[in-house]
């Protein structure tokens, strides 16, 4: 298929008569402030770790009382892609009644609660963003989940979301189409929260007046037909980021996002999912008790547009430049346009689901500490595995367990196949 004819498409601690517990609300590691008493009342962490994966004396029995399961790592279904960090074997993880605070070496510098809200001004009230987003919902064969939750860093700091999620149905019955939408602004820039927000409101937008057409497309496994109009199409919706950029007068790698999506059929009879995106993060498969890396390779470079014809140039031999009075010819040079900022690849992937699947897409805030820390793959495997999937309290539970070193905002859309 030519390029022209791609789809367009309470109580308090301590005792009352006690000594009023340490401030907890700032990083334990920052200078002059302390270091609030363990609230577990736990002896002293040694060298040998208890079934939580936490510090304990050797003296000291597991406080859980619960036996210890041996969990399944992450595995790489992609081993040559670049960056990936190999998966040690994963220590043994129990399976709590709730969910854990953290998991890993110790607890990590910031308080496990937000602390200091977002700066607001009284015109743009519009414009603040939730500390916490859930979502979810059932249709067809699948049950869906997503959150997304502001950083431990930001949390600390009063700063903004700077990920943004959409849920968001397209259709009735059978012919629905959903579409999961994340993205992340740029690091260290005022307005990366709204241009997350708008990255996914652009796209969201383009989907739902394709969807139809989108969903023919993915009950006929149009493969080639569904990565050529969705490049194109989330090509056109990060351009529409660098129109406002303009008109905010910012630089476009300042107001820019990456994007993440699922598309998911409402029809029981069709188990393809499509995952298209561009930028950082993970995709994941939890199948038979073990993960599975797979997210997709990228692609260079974007589909071409369509060619255009260009404009015949006025025949006007006469014509003086009013600096130089030197006469011009008919074809006039005009200075060529600046090249456009480098854009981070495409990636597109197309998959059929199994029953019994658990899929996982998330923004690198939590793609990160996944294929880094063992315990808390081998942990999310236990609570996601299976065929009934968690409620909304639960899934928000789990997906905020904290490692040490990753304080970055998490969103995360999870899939669990009938």
């Amino acid at each position: 298929m030519s390029p022209a004819d791609a789809p367009p498409w309470g109580d308090v601690p301590g005792s009352p008569d006690g000594p009023v517990p340490a401030d907890t609300t700032a990083p334990t590691d920052v200078p002059g402030t302390s270091v609030a008493p363990d609230p577990t009342g736990l002896p002293a962490p040694s060298d040998t770790p208890n079934s939580l994966g936490l510090p304990a004396s050797p003296d000291t029995p597991d406080p859980t009382g619960l036996p210890t399961l041996q969990v399944l790592p992450v595995q790489s279904a992609r081993p040559d892609l670049p960056g990936r960090r190999p998966v040690a074997e994963s220590p043994s993880v129990p399976e709590p009644a709730s969910a854990l605070d953290f998991v890993g070496s110790g607890p990590p510098t910031y308080d496990p609660e937000p602390t200091a809200l977002p700066h607001a001004e009284p015109e743009e009230l519009g414009e603040l963003v939730a500390d916490t987003v859930l979502d979810g919902g059932r249709y067809g064969t699948w049950t869906l989940r997503s959150v997304s939750l502001r950083g431990d860093s930001a949390r600390y700091r009063g700063e903004p979301r700077r990920d943004a999620l959409l849920t968001a149905r397209f259709g009735t019955g059978d012919h629905a189409l959903v579409l999961v939408a994340m993205a992340t602004g740029a690091r260290a820039t005022p307005e990366a929260h709204l241009a997350a927000a708008e990255a996914c409101r652009w796209i969201g937008r383009a989907v739902g007046r394709s969807h139809q057409r989108l969903a023919e497309d993915i009950r006929a496994t149009r493969r080639a037909d569904l990565k050529a109009g969705l490049h194109r199409l989330t090509d056109r919706s990060l351009g529409r980021l660098r129109a406002s950029a303009v008109e905010r007068g910012a630089r476009p790698e300042e107001y820019t996002a990456t994007l993440r999506c699922l598309l998911l059929p409402a029809d029981p009879h069709c188990r393809t999912r499509v995952f298209f995106g561009v930028g950082d993060g993970g995709l994941f498969q939890l199948r038979d008790g073990s993960w599975r890396d797979i997210e997709p390779h990228a692609t260079e470079h974007a589909p071409p547009e369509p060619p255009r014809t260009p404009e015949p140039a006025e025949e006007d031999d006469d014509r003086l430049t009013l600096d130089l009075g030197v006469p011009q010819g008919p074809y006039e040079q005009l200075p060529e346009p600046p090249p456009p900022p480098a854009r981070d690849p495409f990636r597109f992937q197309v998959s059929l689901a199994r029953p019994g699947d658990a899929l996982l897409m998330c923004t690198p805030g939590l793609a990160e500490p996944l294929r880094g820390e063992p315990a808390l793959s081998a942990y999310l495997s236990r609570r996601w595995s299976g065929r009934r999937p968690p409620g909304l309290a639960a899934f928000l539970a789990d997906a905020r367990v904290r490692v040490k070193g990753y304080a970055d905002d998490r969103t995360a859309a999870a899939l669990w196949e009938a």
